[in-house]
């Protein structure tokens, strides 16, 4: 189905696809970009879909802030711009499925950022990441947040600080992304990587998800302290009762809706 022109959404199965299809604007996140990208994501949450592909249209994955768009904007204006990304960006992360980025080409500046935070990522040889403010007058300040949770202090300082793009290989090695295989492969890779992501419960994976979020950075005795709770609560769920009662009847599990 189509969402809007700048952004498709389509099914098949179980799978929802959201592409990027602003190939002549290198799929730059303009306001009205982020604002199609944010209500495809919020569809995608009220569905029943167990798992979401963010992809591109066009030889760039995404260029990142559209500066036609950032340059005419005062202050209040470019913090609205950041508002409405930095709200897209955890949305991603709040979504009750598993989102995989397919990345193909270049993914700069907020595009990085979109990689960062999905929950996973597949790139084709072709790819590259870059926060290229490091090298220019506007440094990649709010693209660094979700990066540096990917790569850690001193990788990202690296990425910053030069601007300079980090090919495929390299990003998997840092930990941006999942695995790299070549482009003519992303698909297969993706659809692998997501069905092996998005077996189990549907409602005891969305939680597990928004746990693992909540406990991430945090010191380790207050990641427990979350991690515990809410484990000892799930266990009186119908998916947990379900999962250990298969397991022990050494049957198939049939998961409630």
């Amino acid at each position: 189905m189509a969402h809007e022109d700048s952004v498709l959404l389509t099914r098949d199965g179980t799978t929802l696809t959201v592409t990027m299809n602003k190939p002549a604007r290198r799929n730059a996140l303009s306001e009205e970009h982020l604002a199609a990208l944010l209500d495809a994501f919020e569809q995608a949450a009220e569905s029943d879909a167990s798992g979401v592909v963010l992809a591109a249209n066009g030889p760039v994955f995404s260029a990142g802030h559209d500066f036609a768009d950032v340059a005419e904007r005062d202050h209040e204006g470019v913090a609205s711009l950041l508002e409405l990304c930095t709200r897209l960006m955890r949305t991603i992360q709040s979504v009750p499925q598993v989102v995989i980025a397919r990345v193909h080409g270049l993914a700069t500046a907020a595009g990085c950022q979109l990689v960062a935070s999905c929950d996973l990522a597949v790139a084709g040889q072709s790819a590259g990441f870059a926060l290229p403010g490091g090298k220019g007058g506007w440094f990649c300040h709010t693209p660094a947040v979700p990066v540096a949770r990917a790569v850690g202090r001193k990788r990202l300082m690296e990425m910053a600080l030069t601007g300079e793009t980090v090919d495929a290989a390299t990003a998997e090695q840092w930990g941006l992304v999942n695995r790299v295989v070549p482009d003519a492969e992303l698909d297969g890779a993706v659809a692998d990587l997501l069905d092996r992501a998005t077996r189990g419960s549907p409602a005891s994976k969305a939680l597990g998800k928004r746990t693992l979020y909540a406990q991430l950075d945090r010191p380790e005795a207050e990641a427990y302290d979350i991690a515990l709770e809410v484990m000892a609560e799930a266990s009186q769920s119908p998916a947990a009762k379900e999962g250990m009662a298969a397991f022990l009847a050494k049957r198939r599990p049939e998961w409630p809706e």
